[in-house]
């Protein structure tokens, strides 16, 4: 047996300390490193995250000629090769596949090589499409350590991974610990070669200190120098993940074969802190945008590394410290406004070469991945208010209807109008809308009917919010309508230790009757007023004229502690199947009441067709054949682990305050999740419109105040 000893140090960049100290702790980490290599000509160290190389050479570079000095010499290992070790389950695909790619390409150059070898051991679960991604970047193996033996059963520390059936292969290997603390013992060495797969002869063991950065001590190099030749049976070696899975890699065929993802670790993780996860996701779209548009590739480089880094497991999973949360989405919010900008002005120089025009009008410009379709919501300053007889056109004359909706703004009557209109945009590219205050309306047939309690399309959706209750579509069975439970959740921020929550409710919503806000003709929509426990909602259904979904706009005012808030998806009579959205793909998961992530989206199989459920504002998701529950908020301590129970005279509760959630639910004859995706990335990726507004009317006399 060979034991390969591998040096390293567990640096978490932000968690119990802002990212200053981790930047700290990196620099310290890195002179650590190279005093003992330098020390010990024999020893090597293997280091990842590009974001740590990075740093070094912009604050430190006699200490980055140091470290050149000892890759040359082949003491140091580059491994890794992402940006940061990030949450594997909250990103985006393309997040994911930025994460991969900006530290890979610092690697390349920099030191004109590739790391083949990825390396997440801290991270919190791992999703069915790294296989696939790592497969896309030229990576062939995976180092990672959660979920451990503990959380799930694995067929050996060592085995073949694909995310589905057919896939492309990683080889990849599950650690005990990623550090070995501050004191080595027999135990780490017994317990490193146990558990391999018959045949295979090498064993990892990981040696340094961490959480904070650290790596191999003196004291630890000294204690494996007297115990080298303590097992007679064991050969132990000076060692890097590259050289190791260079030994094991000829064994691959007759490895064990694991498919799927790899789960689970801190199911508190999916959903606590939803503030950073909804600021990360919303910089991913609109960088999205801006690369697609053409953005300036430093600018897109500057943006994906700083959403990369905020992508690291503990920041983007919700357990770092509060205070350290300021930073971290201030740094987000400045990503998405300076691509926002970018975008802005971008669109703006490209109106600037539009013929003139006599009409004020509505620029409509698609920079995203998928065609736009929808009702665009646009506040249209006339000067005057909106009048009756004016309508909207094309620029080719077709006549376009509209709707007139509520202006977000509550000022004096008129000056400010907020309009629907239909839209189609392909990507990329534009679509002009002129309003002509010569033309009537365009008529649109009545499709759309409200009825006290029902909202109801012709040929359509109906939403019956009281008496028998539910959501029925042409052809299919008639649903329930979601509830909303309030459920008791007395574990830590991490939800440590347990696979779901409660199944039982302490309290369930309780809603006003409902009131009309839209009456068509494109959209017809109601408002219900709610409380549960000491929280307020407002739902807002909606259905829209020629379209088969019925939407529903969920305003939680939460301020409870120690308790979650799930919308649960009664099953009409059994749910017998589910598709998950995941990071870039899509995963057929049991119905086993487990709480799993969710990436925008999830088809539930009735026997006779699917419900679709797009949501992209929600992350976590737990099925049984009687009921599917989205997890929406949690409100432990931050920074709580168990098994901590003393007194916290600070508490800062999670995510309390206003939030809001968007679905959007369609009964379909087929699973189709190539179009779930595009839907829910166009909901993120919303059109760019310019106001143009050179053939503005001038503000008639009597409507100025």
């Amino acid at each position: 047996m060979r034991l390969h000893i591998i040096t390293n140090a567990h640096l978490d960049p932000i968690w119990l300390w802002p990212w200053t100290t981790g930047v700290d702790a990196a620099l310290a980490t890195v002179r650590s490193a190279c005093e003992r290599l330098e020390a010990h000509p024999d020893v090597r160290f293997t280091r990842g995250e590009a974001w740590v190389y990075w740093l070094v050479e912009q604050l430190d570079p006699a200490l980055f000629a140091r470290v050149c000095a000892l890759i040359e010499r082949g003491q140091w290992e580059i491994a890794g090769g992402w940006w940061v070790q990030p949450d594997c389950n909250a990103p985006s695909g393309e997040g994911l596949r930025q994460q991969i790619r900006r530290g890979l390409d610092y690697f390349e150059e920099r030191f004109s090589f590739r790391p083949r070898t990825a390396f997440n051991p801290d991270s919190f679960g791992h999703a069915a499409t790294l296989p696939r991604l790592l497969n896309d970047a030229g990576q062939d193996s995976y180092v990672f350590m959660r979920p451990g033996a503990h959380e799930a059963n694995l067929p050996a520390r060592l085995f073949r991974w694909r995310g589905e059936a057919g896939g492309p292969e990683v080889l990849a290997y599950r650690l005990p610990w990623y550090t070995t603390g501050a004191r080595l013992e027999a135990l780490h060495i017994e317990r490193a070669i146990e558990g391999l797969p018959p045949g295979v002869e090498d064993a990892l063991l990981m040696v340094g200190v961490g959480d904070h950065g650290g790596g191999p001590t003196e004291r630890q190099l000294a204690w494996l120098r007297v115990h080298w030749q303590s097992w007679p049976a064991v050969e132990l070696r000076w060692s890097t993940l590259a050289d190791y899975f260079d030994a094991v890699r000829p064994l691959a065929p007759a490895l064990p074969l694991v498919t799927g993802e790899l789960q689970h670790h801190a199911i508190g993780c999916y959903t606590v802190h939803r503030g950073v996860k909804l600021a990360a996701r919303h910089a991913d779209h609109v960088l999205r945008q801006a690369e697609i548009a053409g953005a300036p590739e430093a600018d897109l480089e500057a943006g994906w590394r700083e959403v990369c880094f905020q992508q690291f497991h503990d920041t983007l999973g919700g357990t770092c410290l509060p205070s350290a949360y300021e930073h971290v989405v201030g740094a987000l919010g400045g990503v998405a406004a300076r691509a926002e900008q970018w975008l802005a002005f971008r669109a703006r120089q490209q109106t600037a070469t539009f013929p003139p025009s006599h009409r004020q009008r509505l620029a409509v410009w698609n920079p995203g991945q998928h065609e736009w379709s929808g009702l665009l919501h646009h506040e249209v300053w006339t000067e005057g208010g909106w009048r009756d007889e004016w309508g909207w056109r094309t620029q080719s004359g077709t006549r376009v209807p509209h709707q007139v909706a509520q202006s977000e703004a509550a000022v004096w009557p008129g000056g400010c109008a907020a309009v629907l209109l239909p839209v189609t945009v392909p990507a990329g590219e534009w679509r002009v809308f002129e309003l002509d205050q010569a033309v009537e309306p365009l008529p649109v047939d009545e499709q759309l009917w409200v009825g006290g309690t029902t909202l109801a399309a012709a040929h359509g959706p109906v939403v019956r919010l009281a008496g028998e209750t539910g959501l029925q579509w042409p052809a299919g069975p008639s649903l329930p309508l979601p509830r909303f439970d309030l459920v008791d959740d007395a574990s830590d921020t991490w939800s440590h230790d347990i696979d779901r929550y409660a199944e039982e409710a302490v309290e369930t919503a309780v809603w006003t009757a409902p009131a009309t806000v839209e009456e068509g003709p494109l959209r017809a929509a109601v408002i219900q007023h709610g409380t549960i426990g000491s929280s307020e909602l407002r739902a807002e259904w909606r259905i829209v004229a020629g379209q088969a979904a019925v939407e529903l706009e969920l305003t939680v005012d939460w301020r409870q502690r120690h308790q979650l808030l799930r919308m649960v998806l009664p099953a009409a009579g059994r749910w017998v199947g589910r598709l998950d959205g995941i990071p870039g793909g899509t995963l057929e998961r049991v119905l086993d009441g487990a709480e799993r992530p969710l990436a925008d989206w999830t088809l539930l199989d009735t026997g006779d067709g699917w419900l679709s459920v797009v949501c992209p504002e929600t992350y976590a998701l737990s099925v049984t054949p009687w009921r599917a529950a989205f997890t929406l908020l949690r409100s432990p301590v931050l920074a709580h682990h168990d098994p901590f129970r003393g007194d916290v005279p600070r508490p800062t509760w999670a995510d309390q305050g206003r939030h809001t959630f968007r679905f959007r639910f369609e009964l379909v004859a087929e699973a189709d999740a190539a179009a779930l995706r595009a839907t829910a990335d166009a909901w993120q990726q919303p059109p760019v419109v310019v106001s143009l507004t050179d053939g503005m009317s001038a503000w008639p006399e009597q409507a100025k105040m």
